[in-house]
């Protein structure tokens, strides 16, 4: 196979030129919000914390995650084609188990920072000091490295015979083994087991880790210590249960309840909502940081203004 053929939104020039559009919006969304994020986190000292830190390589993660699928898809719309070569293809198969399990991991690492802070106060300069942390960040990174690697390796040394048609707007594995012609697709369904295995370990350590959580902040007697504290835990909740709920469906629905349209819904939630809501709900009940936005944002904003009030003089 030399290139593989997307799954179209529409047939018409007009629904086309929608989707380009919708897309489009929530692609900007997505790099608006993470980009001010990351800006943020980088510039005000007073974000230089754990928390932050993790924060910042989930907007890398999530800018990384929406740039892989969004752009190709709009690009085919405004361009009226389908087509993605081979190379590409395998790269984005490559690109979404990358930064989507090294965002799943990432997410378990700050339950623990969050666990830490708030069961263990005492210990929380040891156990995340600036050393620890990097530590923890470069090991999602790898981990997440290698999940792509593996994934992706073991999906495209399957032999293709069914067509070169994949139901998604982006590759997405599952419909590439619909393309196998041997039994041999049975070791990526069985990695993908093993993944899952995996997340649910993660999944289990971060249930019990707010379980303590909840616990310790039920029982301050300050209510400006509880709310602080649910502060930032609620958030971080939030985006665990949205990116875990959609990645479960995407992945782990029987065959039954399959369809393209379902299929193409399920896509969406799991590859384009969670990084273009996650600035939104971080930024939601947290003080110090919308404080921050609201700085950059600012600066951004006069920048703009005199270096237009220069170029018009």
């Amino acid at each position: 196979l030399n290139e593989f053929l997307l799954l179209a939104f529409a047939d018409t020039r007009e629904l086309q030129l929608l989707h380009f559009s919708l897309f489009l919006g929530i692609y900007l969304a997505a790099l608006l919000g993470n980009g001010l994020i990351i800006t943020a986190v980088a510039c005000d000292h007073r974000l230089h914390t754990p928390m932050y830190f993790f924060l910042l390589n989930l907007s890398l993660l999530d800018l990384g995650t929406v740039s892989t699928t969004v752009p190709k898809s709009m690009a085919n719309s405004l361009w009226n084609t389908r087509a993605i070569s081979y190379s590409g293809c395998a790269a984005q198969v490559f690109l979404v188990f990358f930064l989507l399990g090294g965002e799943y991991f990432l997410l378990t690492v700050m339950a623990y920072d969050r666990f830490v802070a708030i069961c263990r106060p005492l210990h929380y300069g040891t156990l995340m000091d600036s050393r620890a942390c990097v530590k923890m960040a470069a090991a999602v990174w790898a981990s997440g490295f290698l999940h792509g690697l593996l994934h992706t390796a073991n999906t495209f040394s399957i032999p293709l015979c069914q067509g070169n048609t994949v139901d998604q707007f982006f590759c997405e594995v599952p419909q590439i083994l619909k393309l196998s012609c041997s039994d041999s697709y049975l070791r990526e369904v069985g990695l993908i087991v093993v993944s899952a295995c995996l997340a649910f370990g993660c999944f289990i350590f971060i249930v019990l880790s707010y379980m303590q959580i909840f616990t310790v902040v039920l029982r301050m007697p300050s209510e400006q210590g509880r709310h602080k504290a649910f502060s930032t835990c609620i958030p971080h909740l939030a985006v665990f249960s949205l990116f875990v709920s959609t990645d479960i469906f995407a992945y782990l629905k029987p065959p039954s309840i399959s369809s393209p349209d379902l299929d193409l819904v399920v896509a969406v939630l799991y590859v384009v909502v969670p990084p273009t809501l996650n600035p939104l709900i971080y930024s939601l009940r947290n003080k110090e940081l919308k404080d921050a936005l609201r700085k950059v944002s600012s600066w951004a904003f006069f920048s703009t203004g005199n270096t237009a009030f220069a170029l018009y003089k």
